[in-house]
């Protein structure tokens, strides 16, 4: 990953983005892609716990929360203008 990109925990940042990749072949990883972050699936910030805990996002119809190192493993894409 270059350091250019941003990834699922710097969504409050971004507010909309749209999944380029989840990072790593663990089980983390793969329970991630089958909740739905695949390939530009778009992903909204919702709210983020105090003290940099966990941060809730929708996508596809519902939200989730999601532990900061869950969301270091989900590669994102900004969206402007959504």
């Amino acid at each position: 990953m270059s350091s250019s990109q941003k990834t699922l925990a710097d969504l409050p940042e971004v507010i909309v983005a749209k999944v380029l990749k989840v990072i790593g072949d663990g089980s983390a990883s793969e329970r991630l892609r089958e909740m739905g972050f695949t390939p530009n699936t778009t992903v909204y910030f919702e709210r983020q716990a105090p003290l940099g805990g966990p941060i809730i996002v929708s996508l596809r119809n519902y939200q989730l929360s999601l532990r900061p190192s869950e969301a270091k493993l989900v590669v994102i894409e900004g969206l402007s203008g959504a």
